[in-house]
């Protein structure tokens, strides 16, 4: 009996790491069910140290400016206390969620739509009597950083996009760099040309290989 339970822990375990390896690699239902977490590969490469926050701010023609994040019948939150908006982490659906509200309400003339994300770090959601035990200091007042991510009409149409906040930071870090940026500037990609290929050419055309001034490239040295 012992052996027999043995063989199905082995078997079940075997199992379930195929699967998700299975599921990570076709990308499929990742997240069905709250026990894929246990499964599928690769799961914690993408988090980040900042807490992240999306609004939607409509415009008015008059200057002043309206939340479009929810509608007037309050907050959709399909996955736990966050309204939906927050979830949608690529970008791609904030226009449609304002467009949504905008549709719903009355209001006057709209001209643009923002989408301003707000980070702070994650260290900050720590309660009091946990940040005191691990800095061992009373809690730092919490600073708020506000990134204009996205611009649209209100049809939709985008005008603006700055990246969200992680990525406009990355870039920042390199172009911040003189070395980085020196590395960019003199590693361009060189292009060798084989000495029997050559484009098409028209009648008549001289070839470029018999021209007194042609040459070959040199290998290059990459």
């Amino acid at each position: 009996m012992k052996r027999w339970l043995a063989h199905f822990t082995i078997v079940a375990y075997l199992g379930a790491l195929s699967f998700g390896l299975f599921a990570h690699t076709f990308k499929y239902k990742q997240s069905a069910h709250p026990a894929m977490y246990f499964v599928v590969w690769d799961m914690f490469w993408g988090w980040s140290a900042y807490a992240l926050r999306e609004h939607v701010v409509a415009e008015g023609a008059s200057g002043k400016f309206y939340d479009v994040s929810s509608g007037p019948w309050g907050d959709f939150r399909p996955m736990g206390p966050l309204p939906r908006q927050h979830y949608d982490c690529s970008g791609l659906h904030f226009d449609r969620i304002a467009k949504n509200v905008l549709e719903q309400t009355d209001h006057e003339p709209i001209i643009r739509i923002y989408v301003v994300e707000e980070a702070w770090a994650k260290r900050f959601n720590m309660p009091e009597s946990v940040w005191e035990a691990r800095y061992g200091t009373p809690k730092e007042e919490l600073y708020r950083y506000y990134h204009l991510w996205q611009v649209f009409l209100p049809d939709g149409t985008p005008t603006a996009n700055n990246g969200n906040f992680l990525t406009h930071n990355a870039t920042q870090a390199v172009l911040d760099n003189p070395r980085l940026l020196s590395d960019m500037q003199n590693r361009r990609p060189f292009f060798h040309l084989q000495p029997h290929s050559k484009p098409a050419e028209p009648d008549g055309a001289e070839d470029v290989a018999d021209h007194p001034r042609s040459r070959k490239l040199a290998p290059s040295a990459n």
